[in-house]
């Protein structure tokens, strides 16, 4: 059996970690936006005598716990083999969301093959995020779609996802190395940085849910936090001449709205640099 799915890439503005006993209502409260750029996942499934998932990306071999992790979530105990093969079109570690959209892409694709609804493929990708501490919010983002407001932590309907109008081009920019997300989720004093500026401003975005409130309380909370380094800033304020820009979350990245030529120009000066357009259509099977 073969099936292929896409899944948006997702950018965080700014977050809460939101963690409960239970994982489908644990992760974040917070603010961003789906990505037309994202990850695609052909996925073969064969009998086998023994249980094997093997994952590349971009043609590598790749360990891919997430992805491993949602996969045989879903199979469960059925003897086969699946090979799952994925192209990332943004890279890993920069606050893009791939490794929520490589084992949603890749989730969508199994549960077509065996059965299973497309809701069990967002649990099965939600919950690997979770236990990997690779992420907390992207799959829950990613199924709503478009600019989001993560209300209620968790992923829906046990999370609660709001919709901000609009489908802007993006710009972004990546000018530093990975940023692994695990070692922010599990530092004390960035947790608690965190949630003290990300609370206040995903109620503040609720009651004013607007593209401009969204970029500024971003920057807010890119630099109340501390996360920004003096590049992603230095970054943020070019590319604010030309629009509205902040980090993404958690990456050494950039994204911005606004003159998209501009704003090429200007951010290709701190790194490299894509564009695309917010996706309001969400994973699906291809």
């Amino acid at each position: 059996m073969r099936a292929a799915a896409f899944c948006p890439g997702h950018i965080t503005g700014f977050f809460e970690i939101c963690e409960r006993k239970d994982l489908l209502s644990t992760g974040s409260r917070g603010a961003g936006l789906c990505l037309t750029l994202g990850a695609t996942s052909s996925v073969v499934l064969k009998d086998a005598n023994r249980q094997s998932v093997r994952v590349k990306i971009n043609d590598k071999e790749a360990r891919a716990e997430v992805t491993k992790s949602a996969v045989r979530h879903l199979i469960g105990k059925q003897k086969v083999a699946a090979q799952v093969t994925t192209t990332l079109d943004l890279p890993q570690c920069q606050g893009f969301g791939m490794s929520a959209a490589g084992a949603l892409s890749a989730s969508i694709a199994v549960a077509k093959m065996i059965g299973r609804e497309k809701h069990d493929a967002y649990e099965a990708a939600h919950i690997a995020e979770v236990e990997n501490k690779s992420g907390l919010g992207d799959v829950s983002a990613l199924h709503g779609g478009g600019m989001t407001i993560r209300q209620r932590p968790g992923l829906p309907p046990i999370g609660r996802v709001l919709r901000i109008r609009g489908e802007p081009e993006v710009v972004l920019s990546v000018m530093g190395g990975p940023l692994l997300t695990r070692s922010v989720l599990t530092n004390p004093a960035k947790r608690r940085a965190i949630n003290a500026s990300g609370a206040k401003k995903v109620d503040e975005i609720v009651r004013k849910p607007t593209v401009d409130e969204l970029f500024r309380l971003s920057s807010e909370f890119a630099l109340e936090t501390g996360l920004a380094s003096r590049r992603i800033i230095e970054a943020m304020s070019a590319a604010s001449k030309l629009g509205m820009a902040s980090m993404s979350m958690l990456g050494n990245s950039v994204f911005a709205i606004g003159d998209t030529t501009g704003l090429k120009r200007v951010l290709s000066d701190f790194g490299e640099v894509w564009v695309c357009k917010v996706d309001v259509k969400g994973p699906r099977i291809i």
